[in-house]
């Protein structure tokens, strides 16, 4: 009943949240805002329900920094990318094709969706914020050490992609040193391990195991609709890219393969 209720209290939360960036979306006829409020969203969930259940406690706590750790970075970061560029191509694209019913579809397609996904993620995060247990186990030692490495890949490669983008000598050319020569998406492959790691947390408390939920839906998501797809999409215009395609793992990081 307590993991019923703290759901409830998040899909609350994230519909009020949702539909309020829906409408800023709106007056700013900009919705490339989903993509800030993404990480945000995840942030005053698991803060929220932290608060609203009370158990303040080493692995509740633990969790709630990693969350916040991961959605400020994330917004952060889109948000000094996106700066003073409009629309995003895909938001732009949508808006183009959805004509007279663009609103509406904007707000379900695209927040309200969007916030559907982000409760089946944060699920992990619920699932702890609602258990009063104070151990520490080693699946929190675990989950802490795979979380890390995912932010190592998500953070270092985003770095690396942002600093190669700005060198106008790499104009027309892909990405395809430090990280990214060992995965072509070495951001994906580093956001889809943090929230196992959240998930391998999560089995330290009961009814842990429906927290797999939670990296389910975000690596599908990420592998096979919204992530890798449409990046890869945009990149296979460089005609570059295909030879680094063949030679370079999708996602889990491996060695390039040589050329024959």
């Amino acid at each position: 009943m307590e993991l019923i209720n703290t759901i409830g209290t998040a899909g609350a939360i994230i519909l009020v949240y949702m539909t309020v960036m829906f409408i800023l979306a709106m007056l700013t006829k900009d919705n490339s805002i989903a993509d800030i409020a993404w990480g945000i969203g995840f942030i005053i969930v698991a803060i929220t329900t932290l608060v609203v259940n009370g158990n303040f406690f080493p692995r509740q706590l633990f969790v709630a920094a990693l969350v916040v750790a991961w959605g400020m970075r994330l917004a952060i970061r889109i948000l000094k990318r996106n700066w003073g560029k409009g629309e995003d191509w895909r938001y732009r694209e949508w808006r183009e094709k959805w004509g007279r019913y663009f609103v509406l579809r904007s707000y379900l397609q695209v927040f309200i969706l969007q916030g559907a996904i982000l409760l089946i993620n944060v699920m992990p995060v619920l699932i702890v914020n609602k258990t009063s247990d104070s151990s520490v186990g080693i699946m929190d030692v675990i989950g802490a050490l795979v979380w890390l490495i995912g932010f190592f890949f998500e953070s270092v490669g985003d770095w690396q992609l942002d600093r190669f983008i700005k060198d106008p000598v790499n104009k027309g050319k892909i990405m395809d040193r430090g990280l990214w020569r060992y995965t072509r998406h070495p951001n994906y492959f580093g956001e889809v391990t943090m929230w196992w790691g959240i998930f391998l947390v999560a089995l330290s408390v009961p009814l842990g195991w429906i927290g797999i939920v939670g990296p389910m839906i975000i690596t599908t998501m990420i592998v096979f609709v919204s992530g890798i797809p449409l990046t890869e999409k945009l990149m296979e215009k460089n005609p570059a890219f295909q030879p680094y395609k063949e030679r370079t793992s999708v996602l889990i990081p491996w060695f390039p393969k040589k050329k024959k």
